[in-house]
């Protein structure tokens, strides 16, 4: 028989948010991962407000907020607080009552400045990093890099002459569309730069791909799980990705020597004089994909452990597509060099804490026989 909708008579009902949550829901580990990893930066958060004054959203509360954006596919902090009033797994992720008021988006803007002028995103995905290497799901050995473009929150109707005054640029009956016209006009760095990001230059990843207003993600990733040992956003000219990996691997001090090997895998655009020496100079062995008159020995090339770094370095890309479809990172919401470095610490924080939390210990049969 076909049901009928009743009526909506009363929406005053008591429940417990905690059963709504089913026991085994990854988001469940991911909070208590997010909260081990938060109470280390505990001091580090004291040092960030007045001890006097009005009580401030609590820096935790922000911090796993900016995790929930990119573990859901939120776009913007807007969206973010609307989904707050109504998704009872957000507020028990951020340990809110369920009566709580959600707060104003601009809080976000309004902290932005403090967390970055005490590294607080970097301070966090490192955290997380220490977490999973004591739970040994970090190897000391085996490494792997490669970088993507972050598209910048800037349209190519904003790269403009760098001598144009406001009053010269040329206005269309669409306003600013009068400027998408550039037929003709040679456009570059040196000559242009964005009116919306400065900080952004154009470039393009490789041949037959359109130039676009851009920053460079660098990601150091460790073989044994596939975590993110470290992610750099630099800026898109003026550093190579080799030379971004070279000071990558230098500041997480991976340092090799004969009683240990360490490695690192990345494609053909490595190949060259200069990230093969850098490696070499920190007593890693470069794993780098050949291409011709490269700078990777053949020797090197026909070992075992080259042909498994070749195959391990692809996972890379799962993190890059994550980021860029799951997290919504493929374009940048923020202007500015230093405030997209910071979104690309939390992504990363994210993708780790979600892989973490997907790992089961193994369990050895204690009847079976070892392995000879």
């Amino acid at each position: 028989m076909r049901g009928e909708t009743g009526k909506q008579k009363s929406m005053m009902i008591v429940f417990n948010v905690e059963a709504k949550i089913r026991k085994d829901h990854p988001v469940r580990q991911i909070k208590a991962l997010a909260d081990e990893a938060l109470v280390r930066l505990s001091p580090v958060f004291d040092g960030m407000y007045s001890k006097t004054g009005r009580p401030s959203i609590p820096p935790e509360r922000l911090l796993k907020s900016v995790l929930l954006m990119a573990l859901y596919s939120v776009p913007s902090e807007r969206q973010f607080c609307e989904r707050l009033d109504l998704d009872f797994l957000f507020r028990w992720f951020l340990d809110m009552d369920v009566s709580e008021d959600a707060f104003d988006p601009t809080t976000f803007t309004q902290n932005r400045d403090r967390l970055l002028a005490h590294a607080v995103a970097e301070k966090f995905f490192h955290e997380v990093v220490l977490m999973a290497r004591a739970k040994d799901l970090m190897s000391d050995e085996h490494f792997s890099v490669d970088g993507t473009l972050i598209e910048a929150w800037a349209s190519m109707k904003s790269f403009r002459p760098r001598d144009e005054k406001p009053e010269d640029r040329p206005k269309g009956d669409g306003g600013s569309n009068g400027w998408v016209d550039f037929s003709g006009e040679k456009r570059s760095n040196a000559t242009h730069a964005s009116t919306t990001d400065p900080e952004a230059n154009l470039l393009k990843k490789s041949k037959g791909q359109s130039a676009k207003l851009c920053y460079t993600g660098h990601a150091l990733m460790d073989n044994r799980n596939g975590l993110l040992h470290d992610f750099w956003v630099t800026p898109s000219v003026g550093i190579t990705e080799g030379e971004a990996a070279g000071a990558m691997l230098e500041g997480a001090g991976l340092r090799g020597s004969p009683e240990r090997g360490i490695s690192v895998g990345a494609d053909k655009g490595y190949d060259n004089e200069g990230f093969v020496e850098d490696c070499r100079d920190l007593g890693i062995i470069p794993h780098v994909a050949r291409k011709k008159n490269g700078a990777m020995d053949e020797a090197t090339a026909l070992t075992l452990g080259y042909s498994i770094s070749q195959r391990l370095r692809k996972r890379i890309e799962e993190i890059f597509g994550w980021m860029k479809t799951v997290a919504c990172f493929r374009k940048s919401r923020f202007i500015g060099l230093e405030k997209t470095r910071m979104a690309g610490y939390f992504v990363g924080t994210a993708y780790n804490l979600m892989r973490i939390a997907r790992w089961k210990p193994r369990v050895v049969n204690a009847e079976a026989p070892a392995a000879a």
